[in-house]
């Protein structure tokens, strides 16, 4: 379990840094292998757990969540469905 002090330094990293540290780390396991699509594949992970992540803070209140995202309600939607997160 983490403790309390290593969930805060947790926070202290913004987000930019932890998509970056994952990314270096992803592309450094590929130890000289291609990679094509990267744009679409980084955006088809990070996706759809922000809408999941979201989803659950708001206990599935789509219009709340459309509004934290700053998105329309149907695009909402429509995202969830593209990745079958509709409830």
């Amino acid at each position: 379990m983490m403790t309390l002090m290593a969930k805060r330094e947790r926070r202290k990293q913004p987000i930019r840094r932890s998509v970056q540290s994952a990314l270096e780390l992803f592309l450094d396991d590929l130890n000289g292998h291609q990679v094509n699509d990267l744009y679409h594949m980084v955006l088809g992970e990070v996706e759809p757990a922000l809408l999941n992540v979201v989803m659950q803070h708001v206990d599935g209140n789509q219009s709340q969540a459309a509004e934290m995202l700053g998105i329309t309600r149907a695009t909402l939607r429509k995202k969830l469905k593209q990745y079958g997160l509709e409830q």
